[in-house]
């Protein structure tokens, strides 16, 4: 089984530190954050460029990149200013990410929430018709690896991340495939909220509740598939609560 990178540590999309990411992060951050408020003009550039060490190239490609996030615009003459949070790229991951590493408002998981009840019920009820051998035992696994009441608090979340995420891939849409890291900062938010494994009796519930919807999609049954997963999605809206 491939392994997956820990959901607790939230890094940026692009794997490489250069120079141009790391002023992405640090300006991405600080606009997510409201340390650089919307509507509020960027420092200059020459300013920018001493702050971070960077050359003029650098730091044109950063801002250039946070414009197509949606977090900034440039007017000529004017200069670079930060956009309404409304005409944010919200489903892009490295905008999610920050909102991760910055910590969540109630009305931000409330959002989360209803994005994973309108989405994942739809691609367990797909996995179910589309799904593979290969992606059912996949899936097979992940429920096993839930299955342990041993288990600890990031072992727990990296097996249900990892479950929920293999279900998006065996609805075979490339369109699901591209929420998953929507799907990740959803659903580790809501298990840091509230985790299963700190009650016994709530860990074999969420299990359960977890292999109802693998033997739905094992039955080839979307109905079946699409109930469980709503069922799943709904207790981590309640548990955050």
């Amino acid at each position: 089984m491939p392994q997956r990178p820990s959901p607790h540590q939230y890094q940026t999309a692009r794997p490489a530190r250069s120079h141009t990411s790391r002023v992405v992060d640090d300006l991405g951050l600080k606009i997510v954050s409201g340390a650089q408020q919307q509507g509020s003009l960027l420092p200059g550039d020459g300013e920018l460029i001493e702050r971070y060490g960077v050359s003029r190239t650098v730091l044109r490609e950063a801002l250039k990149t946070l414009s197509a996030k949606g977090l900034l615009q440039a007017k000529a003459r004017i200069g670079t200013r930060v956009r309404p949070r409304a005409d944010w790229n919200l489903f892009d991951p490295d905008v999610l990410v920050w909102h991760a590493r910055i910590g969540f408002a109630p009305e931000f998981l409330k959002h989360l929430g209803e994005m994973r009840m309108a989405l994942e019920p739809e691609a367990a009820a797909l996995a179910a018709s589309r799904r593979t051998p290969g992606q059912l035992q996949g899936l097979e696994d992940w429920a096993g690896r839930m299955d342990n009441p041993d288990i600890g608090q990031q072992d727990f979340v990296d097996a249900d991340l990892g479950l929920h995420l293999a279900v998006a891939e065996a609805a075979n849409n490339p369109f699901f495939l591209s929420i998953s890291t929507l799907i990740e900062v959803a659903l580790v938010a809501m298990l840091t909220a509230s985790s299963p494994v700190e009650s016994a009796a709530r860990l074999k519930a969420s299990v359960a509740q977890h292999r109802a919807i693998v033997d739905a999609i094992a039955a080839r049954d979307p109905d079946a598939a699409r109930k469980a997963m709503q069922a799943v999605v709904q207790t981590g809206i309640d548990g955050a609560r």
